[in-house]
């Protein structure tokens, strides 16, 4: 895993989930975050880097436990990715339903503010996640 210095208005430098399954981990989020206009930066012997196209640092990070214990999901974690429009949202969540994923909430307005859309996932680990896009349809 490369590491770089983050953007000077990044709160993290990058997020890590764990897998069980890389290959199984990769076609997912290669899926999930692809909707979102996300992309695959970055390869490794135990690991898969994703960020904006051309970045030049992976933000969110899919890895094989490092201690080789089994990968497992945190209650009360997740992950939450900005999404540039509601259908990318709606992608998103397809595309992690399609993928092995399972629905932890459709695609929808919520209760955080008036143009909060977001969808709920489970990765096939576990993991939660999210997609989100404040901006009017």
């Amino acid at each position: 895993m490369s590491m770089s210095s983050e953007p000077a208005n990044a709160m993290l430098s990058y997020l890590t989930l764990g897998t069980g399954d890389l290959d199984r981990a990769q076609d997912f989020y290669d899926a999930v975050l692809g909707a979102l206009g996300y992309a695959r930066l970055e390869n490794d012997a135990n690991g898969r880097g994703y960020g904006l196209p051309g970045a030049s640092h992976s933000g969110f990070w899919i890895n094989e436990p490092y201690d080789r214990r089994p990968a497992g999901a945190g209650n009360g974690t997740m992950a939450c990715f900005n999404a540039p429009s509601r259908a990318a949202v709606r992608a998103f969540h397809a595309a992690g339903l399609a993928h092995g994923g399972r629905d932890e909430g459709a695609p929808g307005l919520r209760d955080y503010g008036p143009q909060f859309y977001a969808a709920y996932l489970r990765d096939p680990d576990g993991n939660k996640l999210s997609a989100v896009c404040e901006a009017p349809e």
